[in-house]
């Protein structure tokens, strides 16, 4: 067990590097001179070159690249050239906005995705699988941005059932916070859905097929007991995988959301630094969506052995 989680330890901190290294080139491959966009209407060289000496543009890229890292290992992630603020305190207001607005959409996307891909395995071939493949297609289908355009419209200005846009911090109160992201993270999660809907199909009807199920339903245990303790258990593996991967994968997709919805997450953070050319932000911002992903990935891998006992921490079948 050791040997195992200092292996993936490595692995882990090798693939955070090379993404950081990745990332940081990527950010200076971008069009524009931050100097120029931060310099605004007084342009004169002496100004840029002072702009350009504050923030260390005018080092080479691996000193920067040094520097940005022995910052980043301290925690210190630099200051926004736009705003001039830290960026660790400006990643501690957005990303509790965004990762909440995340857990939430992964937790309504698994209840109903693996609650329809169950539907559909159980009642293959009549009409609830036929509605639930629909709705799966559909989520897979219709673009978020679109989605929740037409969820405003209908939902909020027709009827007034949701608000349209706006946050409210959970200190503030849990009911209004849930309120306000409810419909954000419904339809954050109608792709994931329809993802976890299919592959939960797939891997019950599996399941439904193998010998320890004919014998379950053989000794005369309950269908609705045969279903949950034995067909889907072993079929949480493939449900597990996917949700763990597409958490970080929501973390970086929730841009266009919280756009739409007017929420002060990572994704009105991550454009506007964009268009300001604000390198600390995006750099902070990327490093952080590819450390989750890695952390994520790790915990996956060590629910697969609680799950499944007989899947071995090491990797190996029983």
């Amino acid at each position: 067990m050791r040997r195992y989680l200092w292996g993936r330890a490595w692995q882990s901190a090798l693939t955070l590097l090379l993404a950081t290294v990745v990332v940081f080139i990527g950010v200076r491959a971008l069009p524009g001179d931050p100097a120029l966009a931060l310099a605004g209407e007084d342009r004169s060289p002496e100004a840029l070159v002072a702009i350009r000496q504050k923030y260390g543009l005018d080092q080479s890229v691996l000193v920067q690249f040094w520097t940005f890292l022995g910052n980043a290992v301290r925690g210190d992630l630099g200051t926004s050239i736009r705003t001039g603020q830290p960026v660790r305190d400006m990643l501690a207001t957005a990303l509790p906005v965004t990762v909440e607005l995340s857990l939430i959409a992964i937790v309504i996307a698994t209840l109903l995705g693996v609650g329809a891909g169950v539907v559909a395995a159980v009642r293959r071939g009549r009409p609830a699988e036929w509605v639930a493949n629909a709705f799966a297609l559909l989520g897979l289908s219709v673009p978020h941005f679109w989605l929740g355009l037409v969820a405003i419209l209908y939902l909020s200005v027709a009827t007034g059932l949701f608000p349209a846009s706006g946050f409210v911090p959970l200190g503030d109160g849990v009911v209004d916070n849930l309120y306000h992201l409810v419909l954000p993270a419904l339809i954050l999660g109608t792709g994931l859905a329809a993802v976890i809907m299919r592959q939960t199909r797939s891997s019950m009807l599996d399941a439904l097929s193998t010998d320890f199920v004919r014998t379950a339903e053989a000794k005369g245990l309950k269908p609705r007991v045969v279903v949950t303790r034995h067909a889907l258990r072993n079929s949480l593996i493939v449900v597990v995988t996917i949700v763990g991967l597409q958490l970080g994968g929501l973390i970086s997709g929730a841009v266009v959301t919280e756009q739409i919805f007017g929420l002060p997450g990572f994704g009105k953070l991550t454009i506007d630094a964009v268009f300001q050319r604000d390198y600390p932000v995006i750099q902070a911002v990327v490093l952080v969506t590819a450390t989750s992903y890695i952390v994520i990935n790790f915990v996956v891998d060590l629910l697969y052995s609680v799950i499944d006992p007989r899947v071995r921490v090491s990797g190996e079948a029983a």
